[in-house]
């Protein structure tokens, strides 16, 4: 099955990467490796899905917040690949921040959320390697921030 057979499948409509708000760009592609910049979590209407794990975002609503991030990952990987993400060699890295409490130490489920979408849609390719940290806070107050590093063909 291809990864557009999978995504359809998941009922995932890609959208175009948005701009960013600041001095970066989206991705930067050296060789075959694509870095892509962070991406927060959003609410379906675009709003930022703003709040803190361990105070009033649970694991559940943080992963499927971190889910939800790793879909828009998936659109920027989209142009980065030149609009074929059968390109996708593998998903190297995943970096994912988690705004939350001091005590709050259920951060790689919530990133779980993004890597089970991600070797889901792309399989074995998307299996990575992956770092998950509590921060203090994250850009708007959003509640997850994901980056990735990917390999193209």
């Amino acid at each position: 099955m291809s990864v557009y057979e999978k995504l359809k499948a998941l009922d995932i409509t890609l959208t175009a990467p948005a701009a960013p708000v600041a001095a970066y760009v989206m991705y930067v592609q050296t060789g075959n490796l694509v870095f892509i910049s962070g991406h927060i979590a959003k609410n379906a209407d675009g709003s930022i899905n703003a709040g803190q794990l361990g105070k009033n975002i649970t694991t559940e609503q943080g992963a499927a917040a971190a889910r939800s991030v790793a879909v828009a990952l998936i659109g920027t990987i989209q142009e980065a690949a030149g609009g074929d993400l059968n390109r996708v060699k593998r998903i190297v890295k995943l970096m994912g921040l988690v705004n939350s409490t001091p005590d709050y130490t259920d951060q790689h489920l919530v990133i779980n959320g993004a890597s089970a979408l991600l070797g889901e849609v792309f399989g074995d390719a998307g299996k990575h390697a992956r770092s998950a940290f509590g921060v203090a806070q994250v850009p708007l107050g959003a509640c997850v921030e994901i980056d990735l590093i990917i390999e193209l063909a």
